[in-house]
């Protein structure tokens, strides 16, 4: 049985670690509120530009561009390129496992993949499975911006643009509503029209106007070339986006873990302070059973002595 002093020092440091996830927990939910923020103030921004290539599609019936899939004759895939979006750090739960989870299951899937990562626990994990990656952003995933966003975007669509890959996929993790995630492998490159177009479409990213009623409009030089303007920025917000939601779902996984951890200490706390309690009481017994012995041997020593002198 461990002595007093050794429960103590665990106890100690129990409430030492316990001090650490609370602030880290805290800080978590400080920076998901603050990036939430950066982003709803962003977002009329990349609405206005979806609605715009709205507009194009309902005004214009034979637009053709690169950036979106053919209306006849389209082929599938072969050369495929994948954004990974995973956390620098751990401590987050299954938050990076998931991910990288997805991603190989994608490369299981497709054989011609081009790897594109964001976060250090991504490009660690690659690396150490020998992996090749095409490109590793090195700037770190705890600040998302639009900047970095567009930087990024300005790698893929080149890429695209070339002919190097055929389709562009986004890997990262999305808060849905309440304190759940879910990985998501989103396609980016190429559109599909009907995504934009009046035809009924799955929700997008960002939210529509329904005010806009389609009027005709003329494009300059040509609808295409105000299509294929448009489509760089809205790729880049998409990705911010994505960042910004990879890093959201990051904090609540860490948030969840370290709550998880307070919950735990608490729980051994509560068991240390049980521990400490009955090896004190049993200590005090010990010790008041040693006085009790001693006094006895001194009463029997008194009486010895008193016979001998008689």
């Amino acid at each position: 049985m461990p002595s007093t002093k050794v429960i103590k020092n665990r106890i100690t440091s129990v409430k030492n670690t316990k001090k650490i996830t609370n602030a880290m927990y805290l800080i978590a939910s400080t920076k998901m509120r603050k990036v939430k923020t950066e982003l709803d103030l962003a977002r009329p921004y990349f609405d206005i530009e979806e609605r715009e290539i709205k507009r194009i599609f309902e005004t214009k019936s034979n637009v053709d561009s690169m950036y979106f899939y053919p209306e006849t004759g389209r082929k599938p895939a072969e050369n495929y390129a994948y954004l990974v979006v995973t956390a620098d750090k751990g401590l987050a739960g299954a938050y990076n496992h998931n991910i990288i989870e997805a991603a190989e299951e994608e490369m299981r899937r497709h054989k011609n993949i081009k790897l594109y990562v964001v976060g250090e626990y991504g490009r660690q994990h690659f690396h150490k499975h020998k992996i090749p990656i095409e490109k590793t952003f090195l700037y770190t995933a705890q600040n998302p911006t639009f900047r970095r966003a567009r930087e990024i975007a300005t790698i893929l669509l080149m890429e695209y643009r070339l002919g190097n890959v055929d389709e562009i996929r986004v890997i990262y993790s999305n808060l849905k509503s309440g304190a759940d995630s879910e990985v998501v492998v989103q396609k980016l490159l190429p559109f599909d029209r009907a995504d934009f177009g009046g035809k009924p479409k799955a929700e997008s990213r960002f939210n529509h106007d329904p005010d806009d009623k389609g009027e005709d409009y003329e494009f300059y030089p040509s609808a295409t070339s105000v299509l294929d303007n448009i489509v760089p920025s809205y790729v880049a917000g998409f990705l911010y986006g994505a960042l910004v939601d990879s890093f959201c779902s990051e904090q609540n996984a860490r948030m969840a873990a370290m709550s998880a951890a307070n919950d735990n200490a608490e729980e051994l706390l509560g068991e240390l302070s049980i521990e400490y309690n009955r090896v004190r009481q049993a200590a005090i017994t010990q010790e008041i059973t040693e006085v009790a012995a001693g006094a006895k041997a001194q009463k029997k020593k008194r009486l010895r002595e008193a016979a001998k002198n008689e």
